[in-house]
């Protein structure tokens, strides 16, 4: 039998961390995202799906300046791509570690992606509700997917690295 879940926002986090000037790392947060996994039965033994969407306009790096450049068609282009979207198309592993598969999509650009996660077990909260927590993490070229904003400093510093981590600490509530 099929098992919804959907994310908590309020005890849940999407970062992703890009180095800046290559010598120190700048993490930034999607605020509003929504999240939602299919498992066959009550336990995460057997995932079918995983969607997440995150909306652009909801980053943040607490510099509201740099804030407005990634939302900008620099980067994000938010007035015209306003979400980011990610559809699994294959989720392995068993008891803590598991590798998700899928397509991700950022402004107009849809990319498989592999992302690790962690599985940090299923307890009842005060309140009667069950959840399932994650840690999941995973590495991406942002020029692949068009953010290709560069600059470089009069020394030859590259401003913003090719590579974004990215982190999320997920808990899932079990639906009714």
């Amino acid at each position: 039998m099929a098992t919804n879940w959907k994310i908590d926002p309020t005890h849940s986090e999407i970062q992703f961390k890009v180095k800046h000037l290559m010598i120190t790392t700048v993490t930034g947060n999607f605020n509003e995202f929504d999240a939602t996994a299919v498992t066959e039965g009550d336990d995460f033994s057997s995932v079918s799906s995983v969607d997440f969407t995150a909306s652009i306009d909801s980053i943040s790096t607490n510099n509201s300046q740099r804030d407005e450049h990634l939302r900008s068609a620099d980067f994000f282009d938010a007035s015209q791509y306003p979400t980011l979207t990610f559809k699994s198309s294959r989720v392995d592993g068993a008891g803590d570690d598991f590798t998700v598969s899928g397509d991700l999509t950022i402004k107009d650009t849809t990319k498989p992606v592999t992302l690790k996660a962690e599985f940090g077990g299923i307890v009842v909260d005060p309140y009667g509700q069950t959840k399932a927590g994650f840690t999941v993490s995973g590495k991406i070229s942002r020029k692949e997917f068009g953010l290709t904003w560069s600059a470089v400093t009069e020394a030859g510093q590259v401003v913003v690295s090719d590579d974004i981590r990215l982190i999320a600490e997920i808990q899932f509530v079990k639906q009714a």
